[in-house]
């Protein structure tokens, strides 16, 4: 997990494993429509979530384009938005992909005012 909103491509021509930028023809709505939601959250608006055994990693205004991130192949969100025109973000909302349920309370109010947003910009 990560702290972090993806979007598309997540594939590259080249399928190297990181750090191909690949470009959609809408980038600039992805772009958009991530950095309406990463910009209202406290921690992925920093660019910096901070992951244990990833602390050097970091995200421009909290946004990646998925491929330049890793590559993915045959991914939903490429998927959808090739084969049905769904315009398709994926939020990384949390550093661990279970987090305990102690934990819940505060990832709700990191995210509520991100989702508000995100909804108000679709």
């Amino acid at each position: 997990g990560s702290v972090v909103a993806s979007y598309p491509y997540d594939d590259s021509p080249m399928h190297k494993p990181t750090g191909v930028y690949s470009k959609s023809a809408d980038d600039e709505v992805f772009k958009y429509l991530a950095k309406a939601y990463a910009s209202h959250h406290p921690i992925m608006r920093t660019g910096k979530p901070n992951c244990p055994g990833e602390e050097e990693e970091t995200f421009q205004d909290g946004i990646t384009n998925g491929a330049q991130w890793y590559d993915v192949e045959g991914g939903m969100q490429d998927y959808n938005y090739v084969w049905a025109n769904c315009f398709e973000i994926t939020l990384e909302l949390s550093c661990c992909k279970y987090p305990p349920t102690s934990e819940l309370q505060q990832e709700w109010e990191n995210n509520r005012d991100s989702l508000l947003a995100f909804i108000e910009t679709v």
